[in-house]
């Protein structure tokens, strides 16, 4: 091989990723802008403090302020970058810890982009009320328990360390609100553009192999049946897209027993794209003791549970509080 040939291929994989960010950026914009433009409002008009004031009763539970709950709410509502960027606008002056960032990073990871994977959920077999009780809920009494412990112990109290740090306002006029907001903009596409090259190369030298051989163990051992071992762990690699759409296409040609996927499916919806989603939540200050240890045991402590807890339920009972009537096979309908 000619180093022309590497030359060129070198040159086409990044022109592909280039091309792939531009995308997903482009898509995300569509959404970040009218948040953003939203929460200058929110700020502006003084609304935030009344929002805050709203969700305090939730968020002292889990040692936030209550701004944190409009951060939540949006990365529900919208993604995680949606998420990221109200975090960033509301986060200025509030002097987070770390324990804070961490706790609020956590939240976002488990419960986000609800429209979307809800309603891959629901393709799956499973209800929506359900996945959203089971995503809502653990993400809040994780939150809780992280809070428990960084208090009991006085760990990851000092301030936290913005990575992903935007542009400090000091003209407060919107002209300036506005190129700052194009400066972050430009920020979350290098950041997006670069967590794609990284998964690529994480690809690339087997790294998301090895993580595939890993984890297998670990998911037979909690119940899980072999028939979604493999679906679940590209759900917790890639995320549940891309899990939740394998299950959907593996129902028109196998059977699957509808247990095993709801196990997986609980499973990707609180520990899924272990990579890129983690690596985010760490810049923006969060710790990996509970980004990525204490959101993997948390995981496998509720799985196991729940396998135990309803392994003697009648299939008929099992269908009735956790699964839809019927499957929608159509992988088309989620275009």
């Amino acid at each position: 091989m000619n180093n022309n040939s590497v030359l060129n291929k070198i040159l086409f994989f990044f022109i592909s990723i280039f091309k792939q960010s531009i995308k997903t950026s482009l898509v995300l914009f569509k959404i970040m802008i009218p948040i953003s433009i939203i929460v200058k409002l929110l700020q502006y008009t003084g609304a935030i403090d009344y929002i805050g004031m709203a969700l305090y009763p939730l968020m002292k539970f889990v040692g936030l302020p209550g701004e944190m709950g409009l951060v939540w709410a949006t990365g529900m509502i919208t993604n995680l970058f949606g998420g990221v960027l109200a975090f960033i606008n509301l986060s200025v002056g509030l002097n987070l810890s770390i324990a804070q960032v961490t706790i609020i990073s956590v939240m976002m990871l488990i419960a986000h982009t609800f429209p979307i994977e809800l309603t891959i959920a629901r393709k799956t077999g499973t209800k929506i009320l359900t996945m959203f009780i089971v995503r809502f809920g653990f993400a809040f009494l994780f939150g809780v328990l992280l809070n428990l412990v960084y208090k009991s112990f006085n760990v990851l109290q000092e301030p936290a360390v913005m990575q992903m740090k935007p542009s400090i306002v000091v003209d407060n006029s919107l002209w300036s609100w506005a190129l700052n907001e194009l400066k972050n903009y430009m920020f979350i596409y290098l950041f997006v553009f670069s967590l794609m090259l990284l998964l690529e190369i994480l690809k690339l030298i087997g790294v998301i192999d090895l993580i595939t051989k890993a984890l297998s163990p670990v998911l037979g051992f909690l119940g899980i049946g072999k028939g979604v071992i493999t679906i679940t762990i590209v759900g917790l690699t890639l995320g549940v897209v891309y899990g939740g759409a394998l299950i959907i296409n593996e129902t028109k040609t196998k059977t699957i027993n509808r247990r095993d996927v709801f196990y997986a499916m609980v499973m990707m919806g609180i520990f899924h794209s272990i990579i890129e989603d983690s690596i985010l939540m760490i810049s923006l200050g969060g710790h990996y003791s509970g980004v990525i240890i204490g959101r993997f045991v948390f995981t496998i402590i509720v799985i196991f549970l729940l396998v135990r807890l309803t392994k003697s339920l009648s299939d008929k009972t099992f269908n009735s509080l956790f699964l839809t009537k019927e499957k929608n096979k159509n992988l088309n309908s989620l275009k």
